[in-house]
């Protein structure tokens, strides 16, 4: 990130009593995701209706930081299409009609729609402000910090029956310990085949040459364009063969 988030908590519906001194949760038939539904969970078929519960709560949680810290809008990081089927049931077509992409600003309306459908898996994307992010990692977990610290949403999320942890989301990464690099694979091939560190680049050029918003960390994985390919490749000792390979940035840790 490129501002300090001072507080940070990891909320999730893992109870922290079975978790070991490792800090590995235990219960090895606890469900991670809603593919799980309709499976044997300690006795008890896991249902539909159970899954919508625990899933409403994380949602209702995020939206209670938003109302509390009076936040209006966020911005979308590392927004990626899942290629997963479009269960009936579960996936909801609304999310069509945004035609999300990564660093775009959503109001806060929307963000119960797309919150819903990363944690069903059909999207995936974490949630940004100046002083706010929301993480949401694998098998259910969420993380979110603020600078401006209140009592009410976290006591919120406990009435909704989630544990309130404090910890650093490993999502958040300082931008001192950020490494990036130019990374290429041949055309149609996702196999990377050569790597080149990059230096000495601000992290204001970084926003400036790939158009992002002036919170954005530059996280994740941006293409190499012919927009910018020539600001690159300034940079590395590579020559660029647009002809047999396709670049990216890799940020990261």
């Amino acid at each position: 990130m490129s501002k300090h988030i001072k507080y940070q908590w990891r909320i999730t519906k893992y109870n922290p009593i079975f978790r070991n001194n490792q800090g590995h949760y235990t219960r090895v038939l606890e469900w991670t995701s809603p593919s799980d539904i309709g499976k044997n969970i300690y006795g008890e078929t896991f249902s539909l209706e159970e899954y919508v519960k625990i899933e409403t709560a994380y949602i209702d949680t995020t939206m209670k930081f938003l109302e509390v810290n009076n936040i209006k809008s966020l911005r979308i990081l590392n927004m990626t299409y899942i290629d997963i089927d479009k269960d009936p049931v579960l996936y909801d077509k609304e999310i069509d009609n945004l035609q999300l992409k990564n660093d775009q600003e959503v109001s806060v309306e929307h963000i119960r729609l797309i919150s819903k459908m990363v944690l069903r898996g059909f999207i995936y994307c974490n949630f940004i402000s100046t002083d706010f992010f929301v993480h949401f990692g694998d098998e259910y977990y969420m993380f979110i910090g603020t600078n401006n610290y209140q009592e009410e949403p976290l006591k919120f999320a406990e009435e909704q029956n989630l544990f309130v942890e404090e910890m650093v989301s490993p999502f958040y990464i300082k931008e001192e310990n950020i490494i990036r690099m130019i990374i290429w694979t041949e055309i149609n091939d996702d196999l990377v085949t050569g790597e080149e560190f990059l230096n000495d680049i601000s992290l204001e050029e970084y926003r400036q040459i790939l158009h992002l918003s002036d919170i954005n960390p530059v996280l994740g994985i941006f293409p190499i364009t012919s927009s910018n390919k020539d600001f690159f490749q300034k940079k590395i000792r590579h020559k660029m063969d647009f002809n047999k390979y396709e670049y990216y940035l890799d940020a990261g840790n």
